[in-house]
């Protein structure tokens, strides 16, 4: 069964929670990171990407970018933006965005669950982004990123979380920039904690990574480490959500050259495996099996042809049917996660995305997918399979900076 507990939080002063939120360490470059930080000393971008306070010529993966992470870490705390909660406690955090609404549940994970497989992956990691975090965590002593994690309703939860939101005041409560609402609560009772802690041990299996493959890897590494010394370093930062809540958008393709082909002969090559059709717009799949794709400013649809995928967890999959029948034998993409030729663009970004970029010239061909099931997800996880590279998106993203795990 799942175990989960409840830790002192580093947290922002209410006043300053706005500023301090800032978006995931990994879904901004440095540049983009140093602009969204613009005029604000109270980013946590200061912590999670510290080169932007460095030369611009410094290498992100160097020593220095991480002591500096750590300095600032600690002139946010002697400056008091940010300090250090009196007792272990759960958060509930709920984040809304246009008609989405999902709220959960922060808590400190056991890394002996994600070594045990109690923790479902459905991914593979890379060991370069897993020693930067590992770096990052080991250098600071916190673990800033958040790991999202999904599980199976269960009813008492629900009513117990409901009830926490309906009879108390939250901590904070504010919409961001792009419009998403973040609001988080502290439970701070005792017979609520331990409470939420013993439904989960009797009623939660298994839980099951939707976003943050490499922050969990990375935190159960740093525990062989020397900075792994501590208790907290046998636990990492954790936000879990019922299951029914959670939204996957698709997570699309776009390829830099036709691996040598003239647009003609790719279209002809494509059409062995899909039906292609030609669309008047831009092509949003609204089944399995069926692909948009951009090319030469047209949009075309493709529908994978029977016989080219099987019915297995992963075989059935989009992302592998796009593999295995246009990726792979047509433009000689063997490997998603280390060919520099294939980039990936979340959904949230729109088609319009796609189009820029294929438009810009920077690539030539764009895909589009239909996004992956929840039940999908937990199917292969289950089954002990993992997905392709880049298979999910999640969105609305959990903010960093309002809710630190410290290991020390």
């Amino acid at each position: 069964m799942a175990t989960i507990v409840p830790f002192t939080a580093l947290r922002p002063q209410a006043q300053y929670a706005k500023q301090v939120a800032s978006q995931p360490y990994d879904v901004l470059n440095s540049k983009e990171a140093k602009e969204a930080a613009r005029g604000n000393p109270n980013s946590f971008l200061h912590i999670t990407k510290a080169e932007i306070d460095l030369p611009e010529d410094t290498d992100v993966h160097d020593k220095a970018v991480y002591e500096k992470a750590k300095d600032n870490l600690h002139a946010f705390i002697q400056r008091e933006v940010l300090f250090r909660e009196n007792k272990s406690c759960y958060y509930i955090y709920q984040l809304v965005m246009n008609d989405i609404s999902q709220t959960g549940l922060v808590c400190a994970s056991s890394v002996d669950d994600y070594e045990n497989n109690i923790i479902k992956k459905h991914e593979f990691t890379r060991p370069e982004k897993e020693q930067d975090r590992i770096n990052h965590i080991s250098t600071t002593g916190a673990q800033t990123g958040n790991v999202f994690l999904a599980y199976k309703n269960v009813a008492e939860l629900d009513a117990l979380i409901e009830k926490w939101q309906t009879d108390k005041k939250p901590v904070y409560d504010f919409v961001a920039e792009d419009g998403i609402s973040h609001t988080i609560w502290v439970i701070n009772d005792d017979k609520t904690i331990a409470a939420t802690t013993q439904a989960f041990a009797e009623k939660v299996e298994s839980t099951y990574i939707a976003d943050g493959h490499h922050r969990a890897a990375s935190a159960a590494k740093v525990r062989l480490t020397a900075a792994g010394d501590s208790e907290g370093a046998n636990y990492f930062l954790t936000t879990l959500f019922p299951a029914s809540q959670l939204r996957i958008l698709d997570y699309n393709r776009v390829v830099k050259d036709l691996n040598g082909l003239s647009k003609e002969t790719f279209l002809q090559r494509v059409a062995e495996s899909f039906a292609v059709e030609t669309s008047g717009s831009a092509f949003a799949p609204q089944q399995l099996h069926d692909f948009g794709m951009y090319i030469d400013k047209r949009w075309y649809k493709l529908t994978a042809k029977p016989g080219t995928y099987t019915a297995d967890p992963i075989g059935v999959l989009d992302v592998t049917i796009l593999q295995n029948n246009l990726l792979d034998p047509v433009l000689d993409i063997k490997d998603q996660r280390t060919d520099k030729r294939i980039d990936f663009v979340g959904g949230i970004r729109g088609l319009a995305e796609l189009e820029k970029r294929v438009n810009s010239g920077e690539m030539q061909v764009a895909f589009s997918l239909y996004p992956v099931s929840i039940q999908q997800l937990f199917d292969i996880a289950d089954s002990g399979n993992v997905m392709p590279p880049k298979s999910t998106w999640f969105e609305p993203k959990l903010r960093d900076g309002l809710l630190t795990h410290l290991i020390d």
